[in-house]
């Protein structure tokens, strides 16, 4: 089941404490189930994948195609749509409903979310540039970021030089971030550190693509506790 994934809401953020005196930065997430509303084949479209849906959506808001096609499948409309490729598509079924259990035996996950929109910035905001000398003839371009073309041919600025501009608001990906805990009862999925996006911004969580053999924090702890017990047995 850990080839598909989950969306959720980002809550915002809070830390763990451990007995040990440890506390941890956690990003809390709200996750909803998701429903299985389609099986692609391979034969139809060239992959074997299934959609699933996210959220909840009045029908008010909905075009016309898409309340014929949540009315074709026989379900209620959905706020999302997302496509997950799978290898085989025998253990999935149209309506199953699939929630924070699906990452039970995982430790790591993959997220997705957009970046918090920065708006026009400029040189020195976003990309750090030094910017000109702040005395010595400098006149109003302290902040400028200089000269961007070049005495040659053709003398123009190419595409993809760093200028003042749109900063923020774009996909971002991040990998291996330790599950701390999770709450199966409020649906909430804690995980450590920090997770592009603003509060309520959509997440998509997924198993870590790399194969990872770090000790999670809990596996830390124990080991910790494990060699206090045999100094003190030494003692």
């Amino acid at each position: 089941m850990t080839e598909i994934g989950l969306i959720g809401k980002k809550i915002g953020m809070t830390r763990e404490f451990y007995n040990s005196g440890l506390s941890i930065p956690v990003t809390v997430l709200k996750v909803e189930k998701g429903r299985i509303i389609q099986l692609i084949d391979k034969e139809r479209r060239g992959y074997s994948a299934v959609q699933i849906g996210f959220g909840k959506i009045k029908n008010s808001k909905l075009s016309k195609s898409m309340k014929g096609y949540f009315s074709k499948k026989n379900t209620e409309s959905k706020k999302i749509l997302k496509e997950f490729r799978v290898k085989n598509l025998d253990q999935y079924k149209e309506g199953n409903e699939f929630g924070i259990e699906i990452f039970k035996d995982i430790k790591f996950l993959d997220v997705r979310s957009k970046t918090i929109g920065k708006g026009f910035a400029g040189a020195m905001k976003r990309h750090n540039f030094g910017g000109l000398r702040a005395s010595h003839g400098v006149s109003i371009s302290h902040r400028a970021h200089g000269s961007t073309g070049q005495n040659q041919d053709p003398g123009k600025v190419f595409k993809g030089k760093k200028m003042a501009g749109h900063m923020g608001s774009k996909m971002r990906s991040m990998q291996n971030l330790e599950i701390i805990k999770t709450d199966l009862e409020n649906e909430l999925i804690y995980l450590k550190g920090s997770i592009p996006g603003s509060k309520n911004s959509e997440v998509l969580l997924k198993k870590s693509v790399k194969n990872i053999n770090k000790t999670t924090i809990l596996e830390k702890i124990e080991t910790l506790e494990k060699s206090k017990k045999i100094k003190d047995k030494k003692k």
